[in-house]
C-alpha cells in the first residue's frame, strides 16, 4: 500500500490528510478556538457522584463537567477484588463529591454531553503506551503469534515498577528488549517531569497538554508504513525532522511544500473533502450512494444509477455492491462517522454473493483506525455495525445546520468557512498590492478577524499586506467576494462608501 500524509498547517486551521492508494482516507482538524482537549490531563474536583449511573461529574476547568464513570475510577481499577464482586459495588464506595482526581480525557464533548474520563492516565509513545498507575501490561491483539505476545508481556513485566502499565503496540512485533526498555524510559521521564510540577496545582488545572496534531499523526503509524510527507508550514517542517531525526529511513522522506496555492488544492484533498460533505456520492461504475445521517444513527443506501452491466440482473447487483463496500470503509473513515450505522445494499438473491460482499466489506474495514464492529444481516437484508466515537464527525465539524431550509440541509459552518477564506488569503502572501478587501456574511468576518481584530492583524503581518472586511448581515451563507486589491487608500476609500450607504 503506498501512504502518504499531507499537513496544512500554514494558517490556524491546522490539517492533516492521509491518502492511501492516491485517495483520502481520513482527515484530522485541529482548530485554536476549539481547543481540542483529548489526551489532557487535569487534576479535577468532584462535583457530583451519580450511584443510579454509576458514575461522576468532574470540574475539569471547562464550560462543561466531564464525565466518570466508576469502572474507569483509578481506585475501581486498582482493586484487588475479583471483576464479579466489584461490579457489584457502588461508585459511592470509590469516590466522594469535593474529592480531587487525576483523570484524562479519553473522548470529546458533543452537544451537551461533557468531555468522556478516565482515571488511568497514559502517555503514548511510538512503541508503548505508558501508564504510571496501570498496574498491568497488555500487547496488542494483533501481533502475528501468541508466543511473541507472550515473549512481549514478559518484557514489559520485567521493565515494569511498583503499580506502573504499559501496552506493547503493534510495531514492536519481533522488536529487541532494548527498543521497548528505550521507549518506557522516555515516556516514564517525560510523565514525572509533567507531576513534578503539576502535583503543586489546585483543582481544578490542566497539567498535561495531549499530543498535537504532528505528533498524534507520527506516533499512530508505523513509520515504514509511510512513503510520503508533506508539510507547508516551515517551522513546524523542522518539528517534524526534529521528530524524525532518530529514524533516518523515513527521516528522508520529509518534504516541505513551498508554492503558494494551497497544498490540499494542489493535491486534490480539498474536492475530496467537499464530495464527503455531500449527501449523494458517485461510484466509478455509475451508481451512487445516499448517505443519511441522523444523531442516533447513520444509513447508507446503495443504488445501481447508471450502471446497467453486462450480463444477467444479479451480476450487476454483485457488482455494484462491491464496488459500494469499498466505498463505504473509506467514507466512514474520511467522514469519521461514528455510532450506529445501517447500509442497505442492493438485495442479492444468492446466498454466497451476499456472503463475498460482506467478507469484502469487513476486509475494507480492516484498515480504519477506529475499532468497528460488523453484526452482520439482519432479516431484511441490511448490514448492521458499529464504529466507536472519539470526536466530532467531518460533518459536525465542518458544517451546521441550514437556516434558509429549517435544518433539513447544512451549510460550511461559520469557523469552517473562515478558515476557508483565510486558506485563499494565505495564497496571495507576498503579493504588489497593499490591500484587499473582502465582503463576507458578517458572522464569518467576526470569525476570521478574532477578539479584538487581534487574529486578523496576525494574518496581516503573515502575509505582508492590510485585510479589509466588508460584514454583509444580508449575504447567503457560503457566500463571499474579493471586491477589491490594489491601493490602501482606494480600498479603506471604498469600505467607507459602503459603510456610509448602509447608514
Amino acid at each position: 500500500m503506498n501512504r502518504k500524509i499531507y499537513f496544512n498547517t500554514a494558517t490556524r486551521e491546522r490539517r492533516a490528510a492521509i491518502v492511501e492508494n492516491g485517495q483520502v482516507v481520513e482527515l484530522l482538524v485541529e482548530r485554536p478556538a476549539e481547543n481540542r482537549i483529548v489526551g489532557n490531563v487535569y487534576i479535577g474536583r468532584v462535583v457530583n457522584v451519580l450511584p443510579g449511573m454509576q458514575a461522576a461529574f468532574v470540574d475539569i476547568g471547562r464550560e462543561k463537567n466531564g464525565f466518570l464513570y466508576r469502572d474507569d475510577l483509578l481506585s475501581f481499577h486498582l482493586s484487588e477484588e475479583a471483576d464479579e464482586v466489584k461490579k457489584q459495588r457502588n461508585i459511592t464506595e470509590f469516590v466522594t463529591k469535593g474529592q480531587e482526581l487525576l483523570v484524562q480525557v479519553t473522548k470529546e464533548g458533543f452537544g451537551q454531553k461533557g468531555p468522556r474520563l478516565s482515571g488511568v492516565v497514559s502517555m503514548p509513545g511510538k512503541y508503548t503506551v505508558y501508564m504510571p498507575e496501570g498496574g498491568y501490561v497488555g500487547v496488542s491483539r494483533r501481533m502475528g503469534t501468541e508466543e511473541e505476545r507472550e515473549r512481549l508481556r514478559g518484557i514489559g513485566e520485567d521493565l515494569l515498577k511498583e503499580n506502573e502499565g504499559m501496552i506493547i503496540r503493534t510495531v514492536c512485533e519481533d522488536a529487541k528488549p532494548e527498543v521497548i526498555e528505550q521507549d518506557l524510559h522516555f515516556l516514564r521521564t517525560s510523565w514525572e517531569s509533567v507531576w513534578q510540577e503539576g502535583k503543586e496545582k489546585r483543582a481544578p488545572a490542566l497539567i498535561h497538554q495531549g499530543s498535537s496534531l504532528i505528533e498524534k499523526m507520527m506516533l499512530d503509524f508505523s513509520l515504514n508504513q509511510i512513503d510520503e510527507i508533506v508539510i507547508d508550514d516551515a517551522d513546524d517542517y523542522q518539528t517534524l525532522k526534529a521528530l524524525l531525526a532518530p529514524y533516518s529511513d523515513v527521516h528522508e522522506k520529509v518534504r516541505l511544500y513551498h508554492d503558494k496555492e494551497n497544498i490540499f488544492s494542489v493535491f486534490g484533498i480539498d474536492k475530496e473533502l467537499d464530495k464527503a460533505l455531500r449527501r449523494q456520492i458517485w461510484l466509478k461504475n455509475g451508481a451512487y450512494l445516499i448517505v443519511d445521517q441522523t444523531e442516533a444513527l447513520t444509513v447508507i443506501d446503495v443504488n445501481t444509477g447508471k450502471f446497467t452491466g453486462k450480463t444477467d440482473l444479479q451480476d450487476t447487483v454483485r457488482k455494484t455492491n462491491l464496488e459500494a463496500a469499498k466505498e463505504i470503509a473509506r467514507q466512514l473513515r474520511l467522514r469519521d462517522t461514528s455510532g450506529i450505522i445501517i447500509i442497505d445494499f442492493i438485495d442479492m438473491k444468492r446466498e454466497e454473493d451476499r456472503e463475498y460482499v460482506l467478507e469484502a466489506f469487513k476486509r475494507g474495514l480492516k484498515q480504519d483506525r477506529t475499532k468497528t464492529n460488523v453484526v452482520g444481516l439482519t432479516g431484511l437484508g441490511l448490514v448492521e455495525m458499529t464504529r466507536k466515537k472519539v470526536r466530532q464527525s467531518l460533518q459536525a465539524s465542518l458544517s451546521k445546520a441550514c437556516p434558509t431550509c429549517k435544518e433539513q440541509g447544512s451549510v460550511l459552518s461559520d469557523e469552517a468557512q473562515a478558515y476557508k477564506i483565510e486558506r485563499l488569503i494565505w495564497e496571495y502572501r507576498g503579493m504588489d498590492h497593499e490591500a484587499i478587501l473582502i465582503e463576507l456574511p458578517s458572522a464569518v468576518s467576526a470569525v476570521l478577524a478574532g477578539p479584538k481584530g487581534e487574529l486578523l492583524k496576525q494574518l496581516e503581518e503573515a502575509t505582508g499586506f492590510r485585510i479589509l472586511l466588508m460584514p454583509n448581515k444580508h449575504m447567503p451563507e457560503e457566500a463571499f467576494a474579493i471586491r477589491f486589491m490594489g491601493d490602501l487608500e482606494e480600498a479603506a476609500s471604498q469600505l467607507e462608501r459602503v459603510k456610509q450607504k448602509k447608514g
